[in-house]
């Protein structure tokens, strides 16, 4: 069977049928769509492996034993990490989609609790590496789609965690990356910083320290000082200072909105207006 025809197909047909299919096949298909997860063809790939997964967890189609091998592939160093470090090859399309299925795991089984902690609690202790090593900063990819690999990142660090297992201990590694996320010579222009924002959003759905996260915005402005001693005004402080700032601004004004962490808004206000020169 040709995996494109067989997911077009399989969109059309009732839920009924749908699970008629994955009595006989579902593991068949399964198997496919992990094998082409990374595909160039973006239609393939985004609008029917994605779509696919997307509509088998919402429609409760899998089975536990499904989902435990769904998560523990696609969140492993062949598929979540692979080649990760890399900055303009295919396999960003490997992580970046990968760290989509993930997230969307995790957001289901946060309603179910089925997935075994002897994979949670490892993946949940590095979920911090992704953004960190990621340096694959590309949007929209000419004839081969969306990779958008800092974005989806962002979407799985915020969705792990506010799953109920997660342990606020390992924020910690996450607030690194996001540190460091700003800084890889590159100004985002596809709206990274509106998601990368969920991440702190939900720490404090999660009632993590106000405390904690005004003390890393400090130190994620110590990094500019850090920066210019240490290299001065290079290209790379430009760009980082400029991303930093997006992101603290989409920051300041979503806790504003929603009328939220009145400290930390003043933190970031005071830091932005500084590097903004405002009033001077």
């Amino acid at each position: 069977m040709d995996i494109k025809e067989t997911l077009k197909s399989f969109s059309i047909k009732t839920i009924t049928e749908r699970q008629n299919f994955l009595l006989t096949e579902g593991d068949w298909l399964i198997q496919q769509m992990l094998a082409h997860i990374g595909s160039t063809d973006a239609e393939l790939r985004d609008q029917l492996i994605y779509r696919t997964f997307i509509d088998l967890l919402s429609d409760n189609l899998l089975s536990t034993q499904q989902l435990q091998y769904l998560f523990d592939i696609a969140s492993s160093e062949e598929f979540l990490y692979a080649d990760i470090g890399e900055q303009l090859s295919d396999s960003v399309f490997t992580r970046s989609f990968s760290a989509l299925l993930v997230a969307s795991i995790l957001a289901k089984d946060a309603e179910l609790l089925t997935l075994n902690d002897e994979s949670l609690q490892p993946f949940f202790k590095k979920i911090g590496r992704y953004l960190l090593l990621e340096q694959d900063t590309r949007g929209q990819v000419q004839g081969k789609g969306w990779a958008h690999s800092i974005a989806h990142g962002a979407d799985l660090a915020a969705i792990t965690i506010k799953h109920p297992k997660f342990d606020l201990q390992h924020a910690a590694s996450i607030l690194h990356a996001l540190k460091l996320t700003t800084w890889k010579d590159v100004v985002y222009t596809n709206d990274e910083e509106e998601r990368l924002i969920n991440i702190i959003e939900a720490l404090l759905i999660r009632s993590y320290s106000e405390e904690a996260l005004m003390e890393w915005v400090e130190q994620v402005f110590d990094k500019f000082e850090m920066h210019l001693v240490t290299q001065g005004y290079n290209e790379s402080f430009f760009c980082g200072r400029t991303c930093t700032l997006n992101v603290m601004k989409t920051l300041y004004f979503a806790l504003k909105m929603n009328n939220r962490a009145p400290k930390l808004q003043n933190i970031i206000y005071g830091q932005v207006a500084k590097w903004l020169k405002l009033g001077a």
